[in-house]
């Protein structure tokens, strides 16, 4: 019975990574956006910065979900990855009716995004 109670909260526990992951992700852009705005960063600088923060939103919610995941933790954070970045994209599809950037941006942020996470799930 106690498996099954497990089982049935892992959505849960995937929408409140998800969320711990949009929220890290809205306050470094807030972060971000202050240091553009105070020291004049250039257009490169401000790229990395966003992939940097992909890469510690998805560690986050990563890390959360590992620590409530039984087994297998590194998979759970893959899996919050995965769900960060298509959800990232669907929403950038739905907002400007077309894909943001080319295939290879695509590819580079779900691979970020799935590094982070499993590694976040690997370190809790």
């Amino acid at each position: 019975m106690e498996q099954t109670i497990s089982k049935n909260a892992k959505p849960l526990q995937m929408m409140k990574a998800l969320l711990l992951s949009y929220a890290v992700t809205g306050i470094s852009l807030l972060v971000l956006a202050f240091l553009l705005y105070k020291m004049r960063l250039g257009e490169s600088q401000v790229n990395l910065g966003i992939l940097l923060i992909y890469i510690v939103s998805c560690l986050a919610g990563g890390f959360y979900m590992g620590k409530k995941a039984e087994s297998r933790r590194f998979l759970w954070g893959m899996g919050l990855g995965g769900s960060y970045a298509f959800l990232l994209s669907a929403v950038t599809f739905l907002t400007e009716h077309h894909a943001r950037g080319d295939m290879k941006e695509l590819i580079l942020l779900f691979f970020l995004c799935l590094i982070g996470g499993t590694l976040g799930g690997m370190l809790s």
